[in-house]
Formats: C-alpha cells, structure tokens, sequence
C-alpha cells in the first residue's frame, strides 16, 4: 500500500483535483448541477486522502517555504476568502442552503408523508399504499421520505425521484 501511495499520491491529487474543479466550474455556472454536485462532493472528499499523504512526503519542503516567509501571504489569503463566505453566514444564522433546487428537495424529504402527498399530486392514503407497493417500510402518513428512505436503505432524493409524477 504504501508504495502505491508513494508512486501516486501526487497524480491522484492532479487528477481528482482536475475532476473537483472541471465539477465546481459547471456547479458555479449551474450547468447540470444534478449531475455534478454529489460526484463533486464525494471526490472532493476522495481527494483528501491523497492530498495528505502529498503533504506529509514533501513535508520539508513546505516548511521551507513556512520560514521563508512564502506560505504566509496564500494562506492568510485563502483565510480571509474563506470568511467572507462563512462570517456572514454565521452572523446571519442562515447556515444551511445551497442552490433552490436542492433545498427544495431537502424540504421535500423532510416533510410528512401527509403534507408532501398534495405536492406530488397525490392522496397521503395512495402516497402511503404506494411506497408499500413499492416495498419501502412505511408505517404512517407522519413519517418522512427521510425515515422512510433511512429504514429502506436508499437515499431520500432518489426515493423522491421514483415519485415525482410523470408528466
């Protein structure tokens, strides 16, 4: 393992860092952004591992650029960037979000089963015959699509995808 780690750790970060940015440029510009928003988020989160072991195998030379003066300016660059994202967020309390969209469908999915019924053009009673048709655990019209999707082992998203009403 570790000699795969040492022969690819920094073309496992170009390459995943490749994917991460080709991904956030069509999420920034909101092109596709149901194709590519969990992919971003999971090899983002891929990228991580890789990233660190790059770190700690070129760890000398990152500290010659720390007592050089040279990491100082980026990374309290990249700070302050960061917080003027996270600073008004937090001040406001509006830490949750993200695009419309998906917080649409996070609203979707954590409503009862009863309230979301109408939206999906449906009776909470057909609603709730027909996840049990479809072999999902449900045992009222008070549960979530949430708990409903938790018990049945799916996602909620995909769950609410198989209910949406054809057109």
């Amino acid at each position: 393992m570790k000699s795969f780690l040492n022969r690819f750790a920094t073309p496992l970060t170009a390459g995943l860092f490749a994917v991460s940015a080709f991904s956030g440029i069509a999420l920034f510009f909101h092109v596709a952004s149901g194709a590519f928003h969990e992919m971003h988020e999971w090899l983002s989160m891929v990228l991580l591992l890789p990233f660190a072991f790059h770190l700690s195998r070129n760890w000398t030379a990152l500290l010659g650029y720390a007592r050089r003066g040279v990491l100082l300016l980026p990374v309290a660059a990249t700070l302050v960037a960061a917080a003027l994202f996270v600073v008004p967020a937090l001040v406001s309390g509006q830490m949750g979000g993200g695009e419309p969209p998906f917080r649409a469908m996070q609203l979707m999915t954590e409503t009862d089963l009863a309230d979301l019924a109408p939206v999906l053009k449906t009776t909470p009673a057909s609603l709730l015959s027909g996840l049990r048709l479809r072999g999902y655990k449900v045992a009222s019209t008070k549960e979530t699509l949430d708990s409903v999707a938790t018990a049945s082992g799916i996602s909620a998203v995909q769950l609410l995808f198989e209910l949406l009403p054809a057109k």
